[in-house]
């Protein structure tokens, strides 16, 4: 992991999505984004609404050294929805009703009194004790941020609005705070097929540490009769990622270009995100 940055690893909970009801789309966008703030993920797991199987997969991202451990879904009112009970296991810690989370809701939903908060918004406010609470912007069950060991767990709901409003409201800070490294990305165009395009991609990645190239011979167009190959670049700052980013994308052109073939460029940043 470059610049001893924490290793990430991404864990998306429900049975709707293990079973292939629902498409887990959470932990692709979570992915992207935490390249672009400089961290790599090394893992994404879907798992169903098992409690002892969500404990054991967090334990052993844990017992793998992760540092930093991102979890959606299982946060709401349903008797299916177990990641705070999970959690506290985890931690082994117990969990409480979260008064400002409660007084939170009381507000938004302009109640006069706390009589009035139903049974499902109490769930959803009974958190792990001593975990910081992070309020959701656009919904109800917050962010819960849960040190374990020499970790931290950022749990998040599972709606893909939701997740969203929180990680740009909160997460992406915690992240950014953490992770040492930048990244700078962008996607070029080959004629080249994959299989001529990969011992390219190989030499780039090893004369430049630090970059991960990827061809998508899935997304080849017949229009450009192109492939297209992304190029991450990390470096302890954005600006050094630029640097490598340009530096690596110029060999890239070289080598492609020596062997008689084209490559087209598009600005940095311009990661396509289908792939």
């Amino acid at each position: 992991m470059l610049l001893n940055s924490p290793a990430i690893e991404i864990f998306a909970i429900g049975t709707e999505l293990a079973i292939g009801q629902i498409q887990d789309t959470n932990s692709a966008w979570l992915a992207q984004e935490v390249t672009r703030l400089g961290g790599r993920p090394r893992r994404l797991t879907v798992l169903s609404d098992d409690l002892e199987d969500i404990v054991r997969s967090l334990r052993d991202s844990l017992d793998r050294g992760t540092g930093i451990l991102l979890v959606t879904g299982g946060l709401g009112p349903t008797p299916d929805d177990l990641t705070v009970e999970a959690l506290c296991r985890l931690a082994g810690i117990p969990s409480e009703v979260h008064e400002p989370t409660v007084q939170d809701y009381i507000g938004r939903r302009g109640y006069k009194s706390r009589e009035e908060v139903t049974p499902n918004l109490l769930k959803m406010a009974t958190l792990p004790k001593g975990a910081t609470v992070h309020a959701n912007p656009v919904g109800w069950a917050p962010c819960i941020e849960v040190a374990v060991r020499d970790s931290v767990v950022l749990s998040m709901p599972g709606p893909p609005r939701e997740m969203k409003g929180i990680f740009e409201a909160h997460v992406q800070r915690i992240l950014s705070q953490r992770l040492q490294a930048k990244s700078a990305t962008r996607r070029v165009w080959t004629s080249m097929y994959e299989s001529e395009m990969s011992p390219h991609i190989q030499k780039v990645m090893q004369e430049f540490p630090g970059t991960y190239l990827k061809g998508y011979v899935a997304l080849r167009s017949q229009e450009r009769q192109a492939m297209p190959v992304d190029i991450v670049a990390h470096g302890k700052d954005e600006a050094e990622a630029a640097s490598i980013l340009e530096a690596a994308t110029a060999r890239l052109q070289e080598l492609v270009l020596a062997a008689g073939k084209t490559l087209t460029l598009e600005e940095p940043g311009d990661v396509k995100r289908d792939g």
